[in-house]
């Protein structure tokens, strides 16, 4: 890219010269010696010219460059050497601009190139060795000092800091718990730490986006698709009206003075501005797109697939709630459970430790653990037998058969705590829906995207779920691989079609799409590389990016070859009836390339409707919604004790639920009305986009109060007549909760990184 750049800017360099040159000599009053130098500026660059034209018709296209040819030849013809020189001058600027555009296109790209470490530190009894990355094997220990790019895809054994910006944008460093996996790319922001191989360099998460930047960067823009569409009639058009000028007036001047102003300047110089400049703009905000052919089609799309897991969802399970029988509460019981669930590394247990560190309960001292395949993980915690995983025939309690049907009902597994035998708690686990998924959603349908579909080779009832979820148009579930091939070719037939995915098995459907575009942070090497576009980072919403980048890019480069290519026409017209000669045609021509190339350059730019949003305080009302988890099952559990009547059992669940809500839920709602809404309205447009949030605030806020009236009528205990109101009011303020939480984690903390 710099040897092109370096070679076209000498060229523009010495047709300059020359035609400054050619301007001294005809001052100085030698006009013949001034037409040899500026006839010099047009052979200069007609050479050049005739190669790239015959490099088209190589490849079975012609178009933009064949205009430019053919004025340069047209003005040598009839002696016409200054327009000649100007038309040069105004192709050799072209060149440079486009190398230009494409260079900053591509400085992002190549930025990913220098990142990429060439050595390791692989762990030794004494202490580590430097060797090179690709001689690491999974399995292997390497050591990633303080400051050092994380070299292959991972599992920390004891934890560690990171600073993930380069492929998140997350300006604060990121804390990866114990057994926690880590990607290739990231750096290293705490001390050394130790990571554990899961793949070797060629086949981490970053290798591919390595892959990718490195053909995005030896690749020219494929951009001429939409200045040789306009070229196809724009190139017969002009021949035509220079040919009939010169058969009725005779005078071929008139002819040549057409071929001047119908130099394509805007489709030379102001698409590849507006496309390259779409590429750089993508690239800034985290999605790696290979070419400019793939960014015009990204920008025309009609139609987009979508895998279900690890794409629209997390990819991995969560506990979604904390089911606890009477007499134990959340803490307690996912301390227990994380005492047991540390020590296995199923993807299950994963979650029950991820769950107690995010309600802040410390894992309990565990020992003679052991993990029965199929069935669980069982310990000793404290003196007692604790048991998390399956629980085989037992009959069940009254409280735990309602816990079993919310599973079934909520589409989620259910994991039981048991102590000594008997069952405690229930912990349903789900791969939750991405909470930027619902936002990304409405975007793309407001950048054109007319039918969203879901491909899946999960079961029906869940895809069916997150489809209804997200509004999206269709669900097609237990596909495999083939079937989300034929899927996506016959998706093609009705549009522009996206495919979107991150594992192996939707490689060949993002190789098949229009556009592919892969999630590449934890993706699949192979979706990776057969993708059109990747993105960075673990974010969704970047998808949606990439579309309005496109579609702006796209508009602006429609606009822009249009406008000047109607703006050419009169101006030809123009000249075919003797208004222009040819010189002034050129610059006529030259002050149509100024507007429309500064028309493209927009594409550059960074079109913000609203201000950005307090990434900072996002983030920390963000971690306080995880906090929360066990003030929000105190509320459901008092509810479902109540189920029994006013007993004794029943008041302690209530008053301990009133308790976590006084001290902890209702300041952080508080908090949220007079700290973060107010610091949002900016992003929102206003404080009117707070509204609806705000109204559900004050709907918490008097189902709070009520429950405290309650309890203070029943000083010595709640009473039978209290009952159903009880419920109804813990019932009511655990769905707006719910419901509350959820929109904000889908319409607030997803703001950042819009």
């Amino acid at each position: 890219m710099r040897t092109e750049t370096r070679r076209e800017a000498g060229l523009l360099t010495l047709v300059l010269l020359l035609v400054a040159a050619g301007g001294i000599t005809w001052w100085a009053g030698a006009p013949v010696a001034a037409d040899v130098v500026w006839a010099a500026a047009d052979l200069v660059t007609l050479v050049p010219a005739v190669v790239w034209v015959a490099a088209d018709l190589r490849a079975r296209r012609w178009g933009a460059d064949l205009l430019a040819v053919l004025a340069l030849v047209a003005t040598l013809a009839v002696g016409e050497y200054l327009a000649g020189a100007i038309v040069a001058a105004m192709v050799a600027t072209g060149r440079v601009l486009e190398a230009g555009a494409q260079r900053r296109a591509s400085r992002n790209l190549t930025a990913l190139l220098d990142r990429a470490p060439r050595v390791t530190h692989l762990r030794t009894a004494t202490g580590h060795e430097t060797v090179p990355v690709g001689t690491v094997r999974p399995g292997d220990l390497i050591v990633v000092l303080p400051g050092e790019v994380v070299p292959v895809d991972g599992v920390l054994p004891d934890g560690g800091t990171f600073d993930e910006s380069a492929l998140t944008g997350e300006p604060l460093p990121v804390q990866r718990p114990v057994d926690d996996t880590v990607h290739s790319g990231v750096v290293n922001a705490g001390a050394a730490v130790d990571v554990r191989a899961s793949a070797a360099a060629a086949d981490s998460a970053y290798a591919g986006v390595v892959r990718l930047a490195e053909q995005a960067a030896a690749r020219t823009a494929g951009v001429a698709r939409i200045a040789d569409r306009v070229a196809v009639w724009f190139l017969p058009a002009s021949l035509l009206i220079a040919a009939l000028a010169w058969l009725l007036t005779g005078e071929a001047d008139r002819a040549v003075a057409v071929l001047v102003t119908a130099t394509p300047c805007p489709l030379l110089l102001a698409v590849p501005i507006a496309v390259t400049g779409g590429m750089s703009r993508s690239s800034k905000a985290g999605v790696v797109v290979k070419d400019g052919a793939a960014l015009e089609a990204l920008g025309r799309a009609a139609v987009l697939l979508m895998d279900k897991t690890g794409t629209v969802t997390k990819g991995r399970p969560e506990i979604t709630d904390v089911v606890c029988a009477p007499g134990h509460d959340v803490i307690e019981v996912l301390a227990r459970a994380a005492g047991v669930e540390q020590y296995s590394p199923h993807v299950l247990a994963a979650a029950v430790v991820r769950a107690a560190a995010s309600a802040g309960a410390a894992p309990a001292a565990a020992e003679d653990v052991t993990e029965e395949v199929g069935s669980g993980v069982r310990g000793r915690v404290g003196g007692h037998r604790v048991h998390v995983g399956r629980r085989a025939g037992a009959e069940l309690p009254a409280w735990a058969r309602g816990a079993a049907r919310r599973g079934r009902l909520d589409l989620a597994s259910v994991l039981w705590v048991e102590v000594d035998g008997e069952p405690v708690a229930a912990l349903l686990a789900k791969d939750p829906i991405r909470p930027d998924a619902a936002r990304t959603m409405r975007r793309l349908r407001a950048a054109g995207i007319g039918e969203v579909r879901l491909l899946t080779g999960d079961r029906v009832d869940n895809a069916r779920e997150v489809a209804a979820m997200l509004g999206l148009d269709d669900v097609h579930a237990e596909v495999t691989p083939a079937e989300k091939l034929r899927e996506v070719e016959a998706a093609r037939s009705r549009g522009v079609t996206v495919m979107t995915g991150d594992g192996v098995n939707d490689a060949p459907a993002l190789a098949a799409a229009d556009v592919g575009v892969a999630l590449g942070s934890r993706g699949a090497t192979a979706a990776a590389q057969a993708a059109d576009a990747v993105i960075l980072d673990d974010r969704l919403d970047r998808l949606a990016d990439a579309a309005e980048i496109a579609r702006r890019s796209h508009r602006l480069a429609v606009q822009s070859a249009v406008a000047g290519t109607l703006l050419s026409l009169v101006a030809m017209l123009a000249a075919a009836g003797g208004v222009l000669v040819p010189v002034a045609g050129a610059l006529v021509q030259e002050a149509i390339d100024v507007v429309v190339i500064l028309n493209a350059l927009r594409a550059l730019g960074d079109r913000k409707i609203h201000g950005p949003a307090p990434a900072a305080m996002v983030r920390r009302f963000e971690s306080e919604h995880e906090k929360l988890l066990p003030a929000r099952a105190a509320v459901r559990q008092a509810a479902d004790a109540l189920a029994g009547g006013a007993t004794p059992a029943a008041d302690v669940a209530l008053r301990a639920a009133a308790r976590l809500l006084t001290d902890e839920l209702l300041p952080h709602e508080q908090a949220e009305e007079t700290e973060l809404y107010p610091a949002l309205s900016t992003a929102l447009g206003g404080p009117e986009g707070t509204v609806t949030m705000s109204r559900e605030h004050a709907e918490i806020g008097r189902l709070a109060r009520r429950l405290e009236r309650h309890l203070a009528e029943a000083p010595d205990g709640i009473q039978p007549d209290q009952v159903d109101d009880l419920r109804a009011t813990l019932y009511g303020l655990d769905a707006v909760l719910t419901l509350h939480f959820a929109q904000e984690e889908e319409a607030y903390f997803t703001l950042p990184s819009s």
